[in-house]
C-alpha cells in the first residue's frame, strides 16, 4: 500500500491506521520466512527492525499529532528489496574433495579454502565413527566472517565458504546437489575416477551459484 495524497484528517488517520495493519503482516511474514529458512539472520534482523522502526514513528505521529498527514514521512518503498539483496549470502569459493585421500577433485571461487583448514576436517572424518564425529551437514563461521558449509557424503565431501551466514533454504540446495552428484555418478566415484565428474559438476554447477 503506498499513502494517497493528503486530505481529510480522519481518512489520513484511517488510511494510516491501515497502513500499520499492513506493517504487522509484513513484520509477520519476515518472521515466517526467517522460521522457514527463507531468509539468513542479518536478512531477518535488517528487514524486521526496518519494519519496526516505521510502525513506531507512525505511531508516535498519530498518538501526537492525530489526523495529521505527517506519519507519510516515515513510510518507504522498495527499501525491503535492497536489505534482502544486500545481507544475502553469496557463495565466494567451493571445493571437493575425495574422501578416501584428501585430495581435492575440483574447485573454483575468488576466496580459496585453506588446506591446513580442511585436511584435518577430511581426516577427522575417515578415522572417527559416526557417533563421535556426527553426520550430515555442517555450518559453521569462520575468519572474516565468512561461513563454510561442509558436507561430507559417501565418496567425496564438499565444501563451500559463504559471504555471511547462509538461508537454511541455501544449505538444503547445496545438500542436495552433492546428494544428487554422488548417486548421479556412483560407480566412477567408487573407482576413484572422481575428477572428470567432479570438474563437470561445478563447472555445471557454478553457472548460478548466487543460490539466493
Amino acid at each position: 500500500m503506498r499513502p494517497q495524497p493528503a486530505g481529510d484528517p480522519a481518512d489520513s488517520f484511517a488510511e494510516a491506521n491501515l497502513y500499520l495493519q499492513e506493517l504487522r503482516g509484513k513484520m509477520a511474514r519476515v518472521a515466517e520466512e526467517f522460521a522457514q529458512g527463507k531468509l539468513n539472520r542479518a536478512q531477518f534482523h535488517e528487514i524486521y527492525t526496518h519494519y519496526q522502526q516505521q510502525r513506531a514513528e507512525i505511531e508516535t505521529v498519530i498518538s501526537n499529532m492525530p489526523g495529521s498527514d505527517a506519519w507519510r514521512g516515515a513510510v518507504s518503498t522498495g527499501h525491503t528489496t535492497r536489505l534482502r539483496q544486500r545481507n544475502a549470502a553469496q557463495i565466494l569459493s567451493y571445493a571437493l574433495y575425495d574422501n578416501s585421500n584428501s585430495l581435492s577433485l575440483a574447485s573454483g571461487g575468488q576466496f580459496k579454502l585453506d588446506a591446513d583448514l580442511v585436511v584435518p576436517m577430511l581426516s577427522s572424518f575417515r578415522s572417527a565413527t559416526r557417533e563421535i564425529f556426527g553426520k550430515g551437514m555442517r555450518n559453521t563461521e569462520i575468519e572474516g566472517g565468512r561461513w563454510l558449509c561442509f558436507v561430507p557424503g559417501k565418496y567425496t565431501t564438499l565444501f563451500v565458504v559463504f559471504s555471511v551466514e547462509p538461508a537454511r533454504i541455501q544449505l538444503t540446495l547445496i545438500q542436495d546437489l552433492h546428494r544428487d552428484f554422488e548417486t548421479a555418478h556412483a560407480p566412477s566415484l567408487a573407482r576413484g575416477e572422481g575428477q572428470e565428474v567432479a570438474a563437470q559438476f561445478v563447472n555445471m554447477w557454478a553457472r548460478d551459484w548466487k543460490l539466493t
